[in-house]
């Protein structure tokens, strides 16, 4: 069989020059070829060709290709010139003010302020380091300070339902004046009273109110002992009640004496001693009805005595809280509760005492200022000192932390709670204002998130104990608080998206979204945008100015942090440590400010602390362990190229893919996908590729194929389809016999119609190869297969980009598989002819060739008696050219 390489070339030309067996190549004349010749027309070959000059002819062809789909030096990185910015150091540039890079979400977030509709709460999102919060808590802050301050909030005692704390709201100020006139009321009152108590006055009016009852007690005695005495009993009057005593003679008779006497004078003894006996009853009855009277009449004496004393006081307070309805219930309440319990504040001088006793004295003491304590104000909230509307930024919203608490004491040995021990949550703070709040935060505490939903639903906050759920507690149930505020939630987008699909009320309380983006234009306003924040940075932070260079090297770096030449990284945290960074080695260098140089060592020093991973992946590499490739030609085999990320820090690795090919039932199998440990993604790029093997040559046969594909070396999960034409290529090699170059990495993924589709990490992924290709001694011929859409991707360090501007190393772009299969097998592609064949020689004829022996093996192997040997050859040498 001849060398696919003697064999006759097909040319076709096209506008803009000639076709080599269906690829798109420049015209080739006949005075470029060494020793002259003609080339055949249309359709037409050149028979005398030798084999020889056709391997002049397809190197010249081939190197055409790679200028053609050569990257240029000057688009594998962005440069600013630093004579273009107006300034020569930050010095010059005006701190910048407001957020940078974000009008979208500046707008979202002063829309989500100024409406006052319900459910127009606020969700930033957006990744880390973008001014997330700093732009929120910057423009609630402003907005803030032109609302009016809210009301404060009290808690006292509930006279009617004790279990039921009552709730209401006061001007900003007023609450913290109240609490302390109620308590100098409740000094006063405990002074007053006892005061009023000690006087003759009192002990007048006393003695008066109960003369009258007196007389009538004294009375009722004398009758009852007159009585008892006409029937000869002696009344004797004991602790335990009245006892009755038979005379004889004017004298008690003796027990003796009476057992002597004979029973008719027993019996009458007996009948006068049941008839007092009656008569006490009644007496007691009388003197029960008496001592009742007497009570009630020094309980309306003790009350008017207690409210001509406290008279005065109240009055005060009536006065100064006359406009306030809430204050005026809760003193009327007072005024009703207090004459019913003076015994609290009459013992006031046992209670001094039983400061510093112990025993029941102290017992009895801290009794009674428990009950002193429902006169009390309980200042939940004081705004006294909130100028605007209050904005309050809870970093750890647990849910006693939002909704507020109850707390306990211990008094006496027991755990006790009232409505003094409320304590407020940052719902309560910020009540009337605005509560910032981490999503992820509050998310991982799901009965936090629950509390918040449900008083953002009900317009209200509770303060409940949610244990009590499963085991209900004897404890006060406070009043609820009406809510009015704004929440914003600060976190990833894809929380926010996670909850609006999964949480029915998410969407309607939070119906507004600022979408921080992680990146901006490369435009002039930015660059001074950039420039302006460096200002701002030296300012806040004490650091030394930056020199136009060093700001043109920091916005560079800003591109490369996106991969990207149109746009710049608004993760301003990351340009905020370099800038630091580079300050520091500035100040270590000696320099007055921030130079280029020091920015470039700031990059170093930064890359070497992240970068002990990559290095010891690139010596498993450079040692043998791994093995890579870097020079010669193998078939079936290629180096793909991926990107892992450790940490903060993420480097390009080559791998080698292999594909091995059989006769078979059509099956392309995927190693990785088989043992599930590759993703989804990647699952569905090597479907793809399927797709594209039956439709570029399954069209008129079977396609017989058995053939597997895996990354060499690999013990871990993959994912993604960026190695898919990496697949493609290997698998191609594999089918037309076709050694494909070593030196070549390839990045990028396939549609089923060969087109090349972007991928990410291109810059890393080339970098990673680079540094493989270098270490072991660059020879000119390497270099990495990307697809054309990701040229705009393309960040490169400065020694990649030196590398290829000298020749040393390439980057080529292609849009379609075919441009890199021939660059990598330095073979024509081929376009078919109108029945669908390739012209012979091209990869696509040798593959076709292949799969059609396969299909008429399977046929010869389906005719023949089982066990007989299969027909055929099973490698292109042992085919006759189709």
């Amino acid at each position: 069989m001849r060398d696919p390489a003697d064999r006759a070339v097909s040319w076709t030309r096209s506008p803009g020059g000639a076709w080599l067996s269906g690829a798109r190549l420049p015209a080739v004349r006949r005075e470029d070829l060494p020793g002259g010749g003609d080339v055949a027309g249309p359709r037409g070959t050149h028979e005398g060709m030798s084999a020889s000059l056709h391997r002049v002819v397809r190197r010249s062809v081939m190197e055409a290709l790679r200028q053609r789909l050569a990257v240029k030096p000057e688009d594998l990185r962005r440069r600013v010139d630093p004579a273009v910015l107006p300034f020569r150091t930050t010095a010059e540039v005006a701190p910048v003010q407001t957020t940078i890079g974000q009008p979208r979400a500046a707008e979202a977030i002063a829309f989500a302020l100024e409406v006052g509709v319900r459910g127009f709460h606020l969700y930033a999102a957006g990744p880390p380091g973008t001014g997330r919060e700093s732009t929120v808590l910057a423009a609630v802050h402003s907005f803030a300070a032109t609302r009016p301050t809210p009301p404060d909030w009290v808690y006292v005692h509930n006279f009617a339902e004790p279990d039921r704390p009552r709730s209401f709201s006061m001007s900003a100020g007023h609450a913290r004046r109240l609490a302390t006139a109620m308590a100098s009321f409740l000094e006063a009152v405990q002074r007053e009273i006892p005061r009023a108590f000690e006087s003759e006055d009192y002990a007048r009016r006393q003695e008066q109110s109960l003369a009258e009852v007196n007389t009538r007690r004294a009375t009722a005695i004398a009758d009852l002992r007159a009585f008892a005495q006409e029937r000869d009993f002696a009344l004797e009057m004991t602790p335990t009640g009245i006892g009755k005593i038979p005379l004889q003679g004017g004298q008690p008779m003796a027990q003796e004496v009476f057992g002597q006497l004979p029973p008719e004078r027993k019996a009458e003894l007996e009948r006068r001693g049941a008839e007092v006996q009656s008569e006490v009853g009644a007496f007691v009855r009388q003197m029960q009805q008496i001592e009742k009277e007497a009570q009630e009449r020094v309980s309306a004496l003790e009350r008017e005595v207690a409210l001509y004393a406290v008279g005065p006081l109240i009055a005060e307070l009536r006065e100064e809280y006359r406009e306030q309805p809430d204050v005026l219930t809760f003193i009327e309440q007072i005024e009703k509760n207090l004459p019913g319990h003076l015994h609290d504040f009459l013992p006031a001088t046992e209670t001094r005492q039983a400061e510093h006793a112990d025993g029941p004295a102290a017992m009895r003491g801290l009794q009674r200022q428990e009950r002193l304590a429902r006169y009390e104000v309980n200042v939940l909230i004081d705004n006294s000192d909130v100028d605007g509307a209050p904005v309050v930024v809870e970093r750890n919203p647990t849910y006693f932390n939002l909704t507020g608490r109850q707390d306990y004491r211990a008094v006496l040995g027991a755990m006790v709670t009232d409505f003094r021990q409320i304590k407020p949550g940052a719902l309560h703070r910020a009540n009337g204002g605005f509560l910032v709040v981490h999503a992820l935060d509050v998310m991982r505490n799901p009965i936090a998130w629950e509390g918040l939903e449900r008083a953002l639903v009900s317009g209200e906050v509770r303060i409940d104990n949610p244990g009590e759920q499963a085991a209900p507690t004897a404890r006060p149930r406070p009043e609820p608080i009406p809510l009015d505020l704004k929440v914003i939630l600060i976190g990833p987008s894809a929380v926010y998206d996670i909850l609006h699909q999964a949480d029915v009320d998410f969407p309607e309380l939070f119906g507004v979204k600022a979408e921080f983006a992680p990146d901006m234009e490369w435009s002039e306003a930015n660059l001074a945008s950039y420039s302006a924040f460096l200002s701002r940075l030296v300012q806040d932070r004490e650091l030394r100015h930056f020199d136009r260079s060093a700001v043109a090297r920091i916005v560079e770096h800003g591109a490369r942090l996106r991969d990207h030449q149109r746009k710049l990284t608004a993760r301003f945290l990351d340009v905020a440590r370099l800038a630091v960074e580079s300050s520091h080695w500035a100040g270590e260098a000696g320099h007055d400010v921030v130079l280029a140089e020091d920015v470039d060592a700031a990059i170093a020093k930064q890359e070497r602390r992240r970068n002990l991973v990559e290095e010891r992946s690139r010596d498993v590499i450079l040692d043998g362990t791994i093995m890579i490739d870097t020079e010669g030609a193998q078939v079936g085999q290629v180096n793909g190229l991926a990107v892992l990320g450790i940490g903060d820090h993420s480097f390009g690795r080559p791998t080698r893919v292999t594909a091995r090919v059989s006769v078979g039932l059509g099956t392309v199998q995927s190693i990785e996908r088989e043992i599930e440990k590759s993703g989804p993604i990647h699952s569905k790029g090597f479907l793809t590729l399927t797709g594209y093997l039956q439709a570029q040559y399954a069209q008129h046969w079977p396609l017989s194929l058995g053939a597997t594909i895996t990354f060499e070396q690999s013990y871990g999960g993959i994912d993604g389809d960026s190695a898919s034409t990496t697949e493609l290529y290997a698998l191609l090699s594999a089918l037309s016999d076709l050694p494909l170059h070593q030196g070549i990495a390839v990045t990028g993924a396939v549609n089923q119609h060969g087109e090349v589709q972007a991928v990410g990490g291109v810059t890393r992924k080339i970098e990673g190869f680079f540094d493989v290709c270098s270490e072991r001694g660059l020879t000119g011929e390497q270099g990495v297969l990307v697809p054309t859409s990701n040229v705009k991707n393309l960040m490169l360090r400065d020694d990649v980009v030196e590398a290829v501007s000298a020749g040393r190393f390439h980057v080529w772009a292609v849009s379609h598989i075919d441009e890199g299969i021939e660059l990598l097998t330095e073979r024509s592609a081929g376009e078919p002819a109108a029945d669908g064949t390739f012209p012979e020689g091209t990869v696509h004829r040798l593959v076709q060739d292949r799969l059609r022996e396969y299909a008429e093996q399977v046929r010869e192997f389906g005719n023949v008696r089982p066990g007989a040997a299969l027909a055929g050859a099973s490698s292109p040498a042992d085919r006759a050219p189709g």
